[in-house]
């Protein structure tokens, strides 16, 4: 049975997943690379670490799975967004890859917004922040003007991958949504931004939908990876866009909650383009003509992990969470405001910090745990407050994914205090999935992305929310809300 590889090109790895034309995980495996940190604020990563993994993934499937050179049929990529990627002319790499979690644009982010003005929003959707792709760019005009001249191919990581397979120049709608340069109701790149840059519109890719072929892998790699058949390679899309079609996220009335290092809540829009002012982030989908609305928490998962290895180094997170469910909802007074590193939505404030409020000599350390879930899960509720507010959404079912979708208690926390049916993937591969999908509609196996879904994407049985607990967490939300009012004048 043919196979279709789904590639997850992360911040601090490459994944594969390789899927049959069931649905079927038959193997994944991974392949770590570092980051460089060269001063405060920056990050970045050398691309030829992604080629490096990439191979090494390709060579672990190729002994794990006795048939994988005669049955692997396609490939499709997901990648982390915004990042920058430049190449000169022959195609050669002219500096490491500046991520998405580089800080140093700010002065940069300041100048796009004073020179769009209202425009930005109109056109991307979005506003100026650092994590985008645009203010690098800026900031490599000002800071390393030898290198821009240099620079004849502008790409984001997954792109660059799909280069190195194919040799040719590709994006996809849902990536080129995340560089500020994309205007996202037109579904093209913008003359009007691209000029106002001094950035030319031959160095962008050309933009193609995420399930479209974008080449055949190149003889040289398919000999060298001693393949047997033509491995056709598709364009893929960003890790968000990807993720969400993984879960399931088709249609407006679903949700999906992520909880990795950071949080997402994420929604369907349909085939119209929202402008939400930069309070939430507004993205083409990789289902075509679609698009997709998410606010963004900074610190989830990472709260969590940071008070783990501050207070409780030695114990399991299994152990670190395993009695929460005999405190109350509302940790008996105890607030965590997860800031660790300043928050993104709703408040876009890089400058505010974490606190623990109302603390009583009662509390126990279990009341610390319960509060810091409760406190991530807040964060997210404030996404979903905004989507009531300003679009009236609401959603009858959350797919809950990550770290969140690991433990029951806090499972349920999220049904009680989202108020919604919360149900998690049966197999939860991430973004590779996703990739996965849209090769298998790329190959022609399914009709659509929906097609699709019902052959790859099972559910566990979902988990109600408890009256009696919605109730008091609508009272106790109150009082997270007024907290970074508080304490921003702190």
């Amino acid at each position: 049975m043919s196979y279709v590889l789904g590639i997850d090109l992360g911040t601090s790895s490459l994944k594969g997943v390789l899927v049959n034309r069931n649905g079927e995980v038959i193997e994944t495996t991974s392949s770590p690379y570092s980051l460089q940190h060269l001063q405060q604020g920056y990050s970045e990563q050398r691309p030829n670490d992604w080629i490096r993994a990439f191979e090494q993934v390709i060579k672990k499937l190729s002994e794990q799975v006795s048939d994988f050179s005669e049955q692997l049929a396609g490939i499709s990529i997901s990648g982390q967004m915004h990042s920058l990627v430049l190449l000169d002319e022959a195609g050669e790499v002219l500096r490491p890859a500046i991520l998405w979690n580089d800080t140093r644009t700010t002065k940069q982010c300041q100048q796009v917004s004073e020179e769009l003005g209202e425009e930005l929003f109109v056109i991307t959707k979005n506003d100026a922040l650092e994590g985008f792709t645009l203010p690098k760019i800026l900031w490599i005009q000002q800071n390393e003007p030898e290198v821009w001249q240099k620079v004849r191919h502008i790409l984001l990581p997954k792109d660059y991958l799909g280069y190195y397979l194919t040799g040719t120049y590709h994006s996809d709608y849902s990536d080129a949504a995340g560089t500020l340069l994309f205007d996202v109701g037109e579904s093209c790149w913008s003359e009007q931004v691209a000029s106002k840059f001094k950035i030319p519109l031959d160095y962008l890719p050309e933009v193609v939908d995420s399930s479209q072929a974008i080449g055949n892998l190149r003889d040289e790699l398919a000999t060298m990876f001693q393949l047997k058949q033509e491995v056709t390679i598709f364009a893929g899309g960003a890790d968000n866009a990807c993720a969400a079609v993984g879960a399931g996220i088709l249609t407006p009335e679903v949700a999906m909650v992520s909880i990795g290092t950071s949080g997402v809540f994420l929604t369907y829009e349909g085939n119209a383009a929202p402008n939400y002012q930069g309070k939430l982030h507004c993205f083409n989908h990789a289902i075509p003509a679609n698009y997709y609305s998410m606010g963004v928490t900074l610190t989830a998962g990472y709260s969590l992990n940071w008070f783990k290895e501050m207070f409780a180094p030695t114990l399991s997170y299994e152990e670190l969470l395993q009695s929460i469910d005999s405190i109350e909802p509302g940790s008996n007074g105890l607030l965590f405001a997860p800031y660790l590193l300043g928050e993104r939505t709703p408040h876009r404030d890089s400058h505010v910090r974490a606190s623990f409020i109302g603390i009583d000599a009662s509390h126990s350390f279990v009341h610390f745990v319960r509060s810091v879930l409760e406190g991530i899960t807040f964060s997210l509720k404030d996404s979903q407050t905004l989507l009531a507010d300003v679009a009236d959404k609401s959603f009858t079912k959350i797919i809950s994914i990550g770290g969140g979708a690991k433990n029951k208690d806090w499972l349920q926390m999220q049904a009680d205090i989202f108020n919604a049916d919360i149900v998690t993937l049966k197999v939860e591969e991430g973004p590779g999935m996703g990739a996965a999908m849209l090769a298998a509609v790329g190959l022609g196996w399914f009709a659509d992305i929906n097609e699709c879904a019902q052959k790859f994407i099972t559910y566990s049985e979902a988990i109600k929310p408890i009256k009696a607990n919605v109730e008091q967490y609508k009272e106790i939300y109150s009082h997270y809300r007024k907290v970074y009012l508080q304490t921003k004048e702190l």
